[in-house]
């Protein structure tokens, strides 16, 4: 009788806790969100699902998934998530701080804060000013903190498995290399094109106003020079900052010249039409400044002279046609304004 009852109450013990559900529960709360009002969860090609969230933010779903590392999308903002099947996991932030703020509860929070605050590192170190000002031994400096920090992070979250480590440590290693290749390219155009000393010169670049313009024509000022084209997303999405800075420094004593290297990509390698697409973006974005041409796209003297193999690529010149910057700060880093603050 005794080993009856024993039995049943095993039983009684299993039966409550049931099988193991076949979803993920996902809530959460995004404060201030994007008018859109969705969340979309994707891995590539293989998984995506769109979640409406309330009025105020909130969101609770059910998804079916396969044990692994998702993304997630709210308006332009992005983040990782590590999901499972019959786990219960929630995160909350504010859309105007995305990354910066979130963080994450219930099941998996270690793996997703673990990755969160790998991923932030980044961002800590290796800042716009740095990029944009700092020397061989700043970056130097700020790797080596980065590698202590990420060693710290590992500490803090011991329980994190082996898999997500190993993984963390390959995405920390190519971050590393990738900004360390660089910063290197940036260091080493400075160290061959120092402040002070004479410019490269280009001539007679076709003006979207009407004529040719040469860098000397604009000799008395300074010279603030964005190297771009149709087809470069990253030069597209500085422009409502260049804008910005055109504006803020209109009537002083610099001209903003944009010089486009399009060459035909983009426009299945038809040249002529790179060029009507450059004369129908200067409309259709109703770019200001100077809009020149470049005579032999990223072949010209120009563009050689100063190493341009990427775009966009910012150049400062100063009213005697010397070098104050042969890579000058990006206008949507705040770096930039503080510059010509102090030279204008």
């Amino acid at each position: 009788m005794k080993k009856i009852l024993l039995l049943c109450l095993a039983v009684t013990i299993v039966a409550c806790k049931g099988e193991p559900k076949d979803y993920v529960t996902l809530s959460g709360k995004i404060a201030n969100p994007d008018e859109s009002k969705t969340l979309r969860i994707f891995q590539g090609r293989n998984y995506e699902k769109t979640i409406t969230l309330n009025d105020d933010g909130t969101f609770k779903d059910t998804l079916k998934v396969i044990a692994g590392d998702y993304n997630f999308q709210h308006g332009k903002e992005f983040g990782p998530i590590y999901l499972k099947n019959d786990n219960v996991t929630s995160f909350e932030t504010d859309y105007n701080s995305f990354v910066d703020s979130m963080e994450f509860k219930g099941d998996a929070s270690d793996i997703n804060n673990f990755s969160l605050k790998s991923f932030l590192l980044s961002k800590k170190h290796f800042t716009e000013d740095l990029i944009a000002n700092g020397t061989k031994e700043d970056f130097e400096n700020a790797t080596k903190q980065y590698k202590t920090d990420y060693e710290g992070l590992k500490t803090k979250f011991s329980d994190v498995d082996s898999t997500h480590i190993a993984m963390m440590d390959k995405n920390i290693n190519g971050t590393l290399g990738q900004v360390t290749k660089f910063m290197s390219a940036k260091l080493s155009t400075r160290d061959a094109m120092p402040k002070g000393s004479p410019s490269p010169d280009f001539k007679d670049y076709e003006n979207n106003a009407g004529g040719n313009t040469s860098l000397s024509d604009l000799r008395g000022k300074f010279v603030y020079i964005d190297v771009w084209a149709t087809w470069c997303g990253p030069c597209i999405k500085e422009i409502p900052s260049l804008k910005k800075v055109e504006e803020q420094f209109h009537n002083k004593n610099i001209e903003f010249v944009s010089i486009s290297v399009d060459n035909g990509r983009g426009y299945k390698n038809d040249a002529a039409a790179a060029y009507q697409g450059w004369k129908k973006m200067i409309v259709d974005k109703e770019l200001g400044g100077i809009q020149l041409m470049a005579d032999k796209a990223f072949s010209s003297e120009f563009m050689k002279s100063y190493k341009v193999n990427s775009i966009p690529r910012f150049i400062l010149i100063d009213p005697n046609g010397n070098i104050v910057s042969a890579d000058a700060p990006r206008p949507s880093n705040p770096a930039l304004v503080k510059l010509l603050n102090e030279l204008l």
